[in-house]
């Protein structure tokens, strides 16, 4: 499979981007650094570009099958309209070239996952995280209205812990207390995704 993987200098992303590789993957991703994916050379096709950028996105998208969006804002808490603007350049690039599949990462507690989310998690989710996820629900209802074969992915509490390979994920998942996920895990799970129809037009909610 063609993947095409934004955020990939991110966390998350590079989980993704060593998945693809290990399954055999041809992997090009988009980067506003591409020096931080020196140690992939050859491995990798790197196009310099922003992922805001419907010029760009389109120029990287060429000949891929799936998109997977692992974009994030890294320790912030102001989303800088960051997510409004890269759904709306990753939809237009994909319309325009003819790319349907995208996997996108979201967070529990953005859009309707907030009503399942527990107490805790809600006065985190309405104050700490207010601005970034309001962001992301907006950039989330251009994706839905899009006209892709999109899935949503809606990981509890992110950690750097080795992946565990057991995780749960469902529509919708009962939530006590502040549940983690390790990047590690949602990037198994993201990959598994771009491959399989199982998730389109889903929501996939995940945690350990």
């Amino acid at each position: 499979m063609n993947l095409l993987i934004l955020g990939a200098t991110g966390p998350t992303g590079r989980h993704v981007v060593d998945l693809a590789l290990a399954g055999g993957d041809t992997v090009t991703v988009l980067a506003r650094r591409p020096e931080a994916l020196e140690d992939l050379a050859g491995q990798v096709t790197v196009v310099a570009g922003d992922a805001t950028s419907q010029r760009d996105v389109a120029k990287a998208m060429a000949g891929q099958d799936v998109v997977v969006s692992a974009l994030g804002r890294s320790t912030s808490v102001r989303a800088d309209d960051l997510f409004t603007r890269a759904a709306t350049a990753v939809t237009g690039a994909a319309r325009e070239m003819g790319i349907s599949r995208l996997v996108w990462l979201s967070s529990f507690g953005v859009g309707d996952t907030y009503r399942s989310a527990s107490p805790m998690q809600k006065v985190m989710y309405s104050t700490f995280l207010r601005n970034i996820y309001a962001n992301k629900e907006l950039s989330e209802k251009e994706i839905r209205s899009s006209g892709l074969d999109w899935t949503l992915v809606y990981p509890t509490m992110l950690t750097k812990n080795p992946a565990k390979g057991t995780y749960l994920v469902g529509d919708r998942l009962p939530m006590k207390g502040n549940p983690t996920i390790s990047r590690a895990d949602v990037a198994d799970f993201m990959y598994k995704a771009a491959h399989s129809p199982e998730w389109i037009h889903r929501d996939a909610v995940i945690t350990d």
